[in-house]
């Protein structure tokens, strides 16, 4: 059964531009294993901009409470190369108040934006 849906637009420039002005903001908000580059390469600012739509998409599927903190929520990559979602800490809270037991993501990025889509699932 579907919880809940949530869905999030990134512009890959302005966020890449939020990341250069900023360099604490990669620090707010994703994890010290996101931030791990991936393989010899650094990771591209399509890809962080993605990530946080996700954790966007997972706000919004929980019906946007108060409170939830961004490092509660990380974008791992299955072996398969599938995104998934680790929760813990106020979404997990979130979560368990209404019942979700998993979760579906999709990321993807082109022509400068990055989208994801949650399923928040009981």
């Amino acid at each position: 059964m579907i919880v809940g849906v949530g869905i999030d637009i990134v512009d890959v420039t302005r966020f890449a531009h939020a990341l250069e002005r900023t360099p604490s903001l990669a620090g707010r908000l994703f994890t010290r294993a996101e931030r791990e580059p991936v393989g010899s390469r650094a990771r591209s600012a399509a890809s962080f901009a993605a990530r946080f739509a996700a954790k966007e998409a997972v706000a919004k599927a929980l019906g946007a409470p108060r409170g939830l903190r961004w490092h509660d929520v990380e974008v791992v990559t299955e072996p398969s190369g599938r995104p998934a979602l680790l929760v813990g800490g106020t979404v997990a809270e979130a979560a368990a108040g209404l019942q979700v037991t998993g979760w579906q993501v999709s990321l993807s990025h082109d022509c400068g934006s990055a989208i994801a889509v949650v399923l928040a699932q009981r």
